[in-house]
């Protein structure tokens, strides 16, 4: 299979696997989709990590010749079903981590701009949305997802540039959250967002997500909401608790 999940405890992890460059086609994407949905419903984890088997690339995005070999309503049909695979991430109650350690070029850095967070590894390698270059636009979800994670004029130049940036650019740009040296100094880091409170995590998720397509008043009482919930939970009664005691929490997702 191109695309993996696998179920370890807290973190879960999917893993891109299509050599050399995990060029996807419409396969790919579906196989991709199938473990959003495995990742969002196994009830152990806590944080699902989106990476690739590859040293060199996270993602070089669509196979071009495929592209070509296909007529429109094919090409559509492969835009409908990973757009339907990407939104599923957002309405999981879980946060998708996107590790890029290589290339995430085109659709493949679309589908770390889907994911809740972003880290990349320290590298030469290129993270941008060259499509323009191609006569066409990111058709999976970067002409809309980009420009509401770094804002309209840097989408914009990178859009319509098809410029791609260096790591260290991506952190300055807001697209990643941050570098790390190595994927053991990366998995310590999601090991403490997986040691977080569950259902806190998933009402920020839905607080910022769903609030993006409302008015500010109608997020202003989705938080109201939430946040009553939230002080019923026994998660936030062990936060407080914790906090006055000067202990670490131990949340149990309730």
């Amino acid at each position: 299979m191109a695309v993996t999940f696998a179920a370890d405890g807290p973190v879960a992890t999917i893993t891109l696997d299509n050599p050399p460059a995990n060029s996807y086609d419409l396969d790919m994407v579906t196989e991709l989709g199938d473990a959003i949905e495995a990742a969002a419903a196994d009830e152990a984890s806590r944080v699902v990590v989106v990476r690739s088997s590859s040293e060199k690339f996270f993602c070089a995005g669509a196979d071009i010749k495929a592209f070509l070999a296909n007529d429109v309503d094919a090409n559509m049909e492969m835009i409908r079903t990973a757009h339907a695979a990407l939104r599923a991430i957002a309405a999981a109650d879980k946060p998708f981590v996107a590790w890029i350690a290589g290339h995430a070029l085109g659709g493949g850095l679309e589908i770390a701009l889907a994911c809740d967070l972003r880290y990349a590894s320290a590298g030469r390698f290129r993270l941008g949305t060259p499509e323009v270059t191609l006569g066409l636009l990111p058709g999976n979800g970067g002409s809309q997802r980009l420009p509401r994670l770094i804002g309209r004029g840097p989408a914009l130049e990178l859009l319509l540039t098809g410029r791609a940036v260096t790591p260290d650019e991506a952190l300055g740009l807001g697209l990643v959250g941050g570098l790390f040296a190595d994927d053991d100094a990366f998995a310590a880091h999601v090991q403490k967002l997986a040691a977080g409170p569950p259902v806190a995590l998933a009402a920020i998720k839905r607080c910022v997500h769903e609030g993006a397509e409302q008015t500010l008043d109608e997020g202003l009482a989705l938080e109201r909401a939430l946040i009553e919930e939230l002080f019923r939970s026994r998660d936030a009664t062990e936060g407080l608790t914790a906090f006055v005691e000067k202990r670490d929490p131990e949340f149990v997702g309730a």
